[in-house]
């Protein structure tokens, strides 16, 4: 039973208190006092939203491209959230979150809330809490929530499993064909979008790609190639269409549901894994185990496998 603070936060967020959602969101983020009882207070207003991922290559122009399509959201009357993961230093441990600069105009619409994360580290494209900063926004009664990678290459695969529908976003001219082709992105790919499609080369990366789709036998739902310009606009409405087709496609075939469950699936282990380790390496820092074992590796008197299950095991 959550405490009357949160109890409150969690009413200001589901009425759509922009304040309140900024204050739920960085409780969320941080891990603040009383941030798993506000999860549990708004997780009963969850499913409303639709998610979409947008995720490819740095360079593809992800981020203009997702502007445009909040932009066009916005014109057809639905409020929109976006989360836009940029990546951390691996030096300070900051990041640049150069979206928050990108997307500053989106900002000033009341229908748009805009959050930028850091990663933290983690791999995978996303930072650790943008599944939980997803469900504030979707608590927050967002019509859709754009989840935005960092395009850091093919660990940005993960986006799948927080979003209903992926788009993955390619350049020509710039090896993105190839990059296609790899393990991975084809195959979390719902719709493909080949962007700057004004540049020379365009035309043949979008038959390369119609002619991996078909050959591709996923078994899933047929993968539309598109074409967009988004500085300009064009194409934008078209994608919008092709995602629209592809959540009724989702929701007349039962994989909605299917996607569903999977998702909490990988939410459960997910959580459990970052519980896990926090705690043990709570532990370790107390009792100072973990710097000796750390010492202990560099100095090659344990190997880190010895070394990481000592730590599992000291924690649990």
């Amino acid at each position: 039973m959550p405490d009357a603070g949160v109890a409150d936060l969690a009413e200001s967020i589901a009425a759509g208190e922009r304040r309140a959602l900024a204050r739920g969101i960085s409780l969320v983020e941080d891990e603040g006092p009383g941030f798993e009882e506000l999860l549990d207070a708004l997780h009963g207003r969850l499913g409303a939203a639709r998610r979409i991922g947008i995720t490819g290559p740095p360079g593809a122009g992800k981020s203009t491209l997702t502007a445009a399509l909040v932009r066009h959201h916005v014109e057809e009357g639905l409020t929109v959230g976006v989360i836009a993961v940029d990546p951390t230093s691996p030096f300070t441990g900051g990041a640049l979150l150069g979206d928050r600069i990108r997307m500053q105009e989106l900002t000033r619409d009341p229908e748009v809330f805009v959050r930028s994360m850091a990663t933290r580290g983690e791999l995978g494209g996303l930072a650790a809490a943008s599944a939980d900063v997803a469900a504030v926004l979707d608590a927050a009664g967002k019509d859709a929530v754009l989840l935005e990678t960092v395009g850091a290459g093919q660990d940005e695969i993960e986006v799948a499993s927080l979003a209903e529908t992926t788009v993955v976003v390619l350049t020509p001219a710039s090896g993105d064909d190839v990059q296609a082709m790899k393990a991975g992105v084809m195959e979390v790919a719902d719709i493909l979008v080949v962007n700057k499609a004004d540049l020379p080369g365009a035309e043949i990366l979008a038959a390369q790609l119609q002619a991996l789709v078909s050959m591709a036998a996923r078994g899933r739902l047929e993968v539309p190639v598109l074409r967009t310009v988004a500085p300009k606009g064009e194409g934008v409405a078209e994608l919008a269409d092709a995602i629209e087709e592809h959540h009724r496609r989702l929701e007349a075939s039962g994989e909605r549901d299917r996607q569903r469950l999977e998702r909490a699936r990988r939410q459960v282990l997910a959580q459990a894994r970052h519980q896990l380790l926090a705690r043990a390496l709570r532990a370790a820092e107390r009792d100072g185990r973990l710097e000796g074992l750390i010492r202990a590796v560099a100095a090659r008197e344990l190997d880190p496998h010895a070394a990481a299950q000592q730590l599992i095991d000291g924690g649990a």
